[in-house]
């Protein structure tokens, strides 16, 4: 079950890297997005690193 989170947590991590590139790249600097990606990409990183320590530790 951990090993299944640490997963999504990391294919979140991945999204959430290629969303803040597709951001900065974008045409219109002036248009503004929802969703703030760096903060999604910090917080799955450290979800990843708990759930991995979990799963060790278990």
């Amino acid at each position: 079950m951990l090993w299944s989170a640490s997963g999504g947590l990391a294919v979140l991590a991945v999204v959430a890297g290629l969303g803040e590139r597709r951001r900065r790249r974008r045409r219109d600097p002036d248009s503004v997005g929802w969703v703030d990606w760096p903060t999604v990409q910090m917080l799955a990183l450290i979800g990843l690193a708990v759930t991995i320590g979990l799963a060790f530790k278990t």
